[in-house]
């Protein structure tokens, strides 16, 4: 289990080569890349994602612990970036390794939709008319509801 917060780049294809090599242990590893995305009026020149290294490290290692468990996992991986970022670069990514794919696929979502509403980062957009936080959005509220009871 590892939660990794960094500034740096990162290659998925490495991540997922190194995170399921020799593994034994499950049958399936699930992963998601995400990239920060360009609005509708492709005006978005950058991303800053903000954090407390402490508060978001402990906050990640939380929500990755409950995903353990709850489903029957035997590895997983949560990498999310901060500073300045481009349109199409890699921003996140999250792998669960679990004997059967059905808890491999359900931790990675469970963790996923975590990561977007709860993990304590501010997100600021700039763009060629200025800048602005990115707040919460209802979607995603909506999404976290199926985990609290418990699915």
């Amino acid at each position: 289990m590892a939660v990794r917060v960094q500034s740096d780049s990162f290659d998925p294809g490495a991540e997922l080569t190194a995170f399921a090599h020799g593994r034994r242990d499950a049958g399936a590893v699930v992963t998601f890349s995400g990239l920060v995305r360009d609005t509708a009026a492709r005006d978005l020149e950058a991303m800053e994602i903000e954090h407390y290294p402490a508060m978001t490290e402990r906050a990640i290692a939380g929500i990755e612990a409950e995903a353990v468990a709850r489903w029957s996992l035997t590895d997983s991986l949560v990498i999310h970036r901060h500073g300045r970022l481009a349109p199409g670069e890699i921003i996140m990514m999250v792998a669960t390794a679990a004997p059967h794919r059905a808890d491999a696929f359900a931790a990675a979502e469970f963790l996923m939709d975590y990561l977007k509403s709860r993990a304590p980062f501010w997100k600021k957009e700039i763009t060629r008319a200025g800048e602005s936080w990115v707040a919460a959005k209802d979607e995603d509220e909506q999404a976290l509801d199926r985990w609290r009871d418990g699915a």
